[in-house]
């Protein structure tokens, strides 16, 4: 359980991360949403929440790219929360093209928002973590960025990106009580895979073992676990939810 526990869910408003959002609150949990743009979605997900388990929810927004915007939301939330236990680092977009033709302003939006948004928020976070002497955060990743995948090359790169900044924070924080872990989604149904043509969804579901793509609620499971005392002993590692993609 997260009774008495804050946590922090950027791209909290729909898909993966309001059902991350949504689980960490029916274990207690209170919850802070980061949003970019869809302020009402993101008051849709804290009504929600508010009316299922009665915790203190609140959206904020913010472009977690932007340094000192993220500086000034952390106090912000910090103010109104007290602290910050749980960092979960889910604020993602996707610019997609091939490489060779891919546009710089592309490349770079994904990074500085999926990547450099993390480390903006894993930077103003942790000095309230050292305060706590605890903390966990964990790092939304993808099987794009194990294995790469084409017209992917800024999403991709992110995605690892993600995987080697949990396991430098990991090594550079454990000793304070810090753990820092990342989840590898594999397919899952959101609103990015709705869109696909079904001939790619049957493509795609051939490729995974289990014949099927995950639900939000799957991923959300699994960042619960890692958020939980039962992974107390668990800190650098990544979990992967994919039906068995990536083995």
């Amino acid at each position: 359980m997260l009774n008495g526990k804050t946590a922090v869910v950027t791209g909290g408003s729909r898909g993966i991360g309001a059902a991350i959002a949504d689980k960490l609150a029916s274990v207690g949990a209170d919850i802070a949403i980061i949003y970019a743009g869809n302020a009402q979605a993101a008051e849709n997900v804290c009504d929600s929440i508010r009316g299922k388990y009665g915790v203190k929810v609140k959206a904020y927004k913010c472009d977690v790219s932007d340094y000192n915007m993220v500086k000034d939301v952390v106090a912000q939330i910090k103010g109104d929360f007290g602290t910050v236990h749980i960092l979960i680092n889910n604020a993602g977009i996707t610019r997609d093209g091939l490489v060779a033709m891919m546009k710089e302003e592309d490349f770079d939006r994904v990074i500085d928002t999926n990547l450099k948004g993390a480390f903006n928020m894993i930077r103003h976070c942790s000095g309230l973590f050292l305060r706590n002497k605890e903390g966990c955060i964990v790092n939304i990743s993808s099987v794009s960025g194990l294995m790469g995948n084409a017209g992917q090359c800024n999403y991709s790169a992110s995605k690892a990106g993600l995987i080697g900044l949990a396991k430098s924070a990991a090594k550079e924080l454990a000793s304070k009580g810090i753990r820092c872990n990342a989840v590898a989604p594999g397919f899952i149904e959101t609103d990015m895979t709705e869109v696909l043509p079904e001939k790619i969804k049957e493509a795609s579901a051939a490729q995974i073992p289990l014949g099927k793509f995950g639900k939000a609620e799957d991923v959300a499971n699994a960042v619960a676990f890692l958020a939980s005392e039962d992974a107390g002993y668990i800190t650098g590692q990544v979990l992967h939810v994919d039906g068995g993609m990536v083995m």
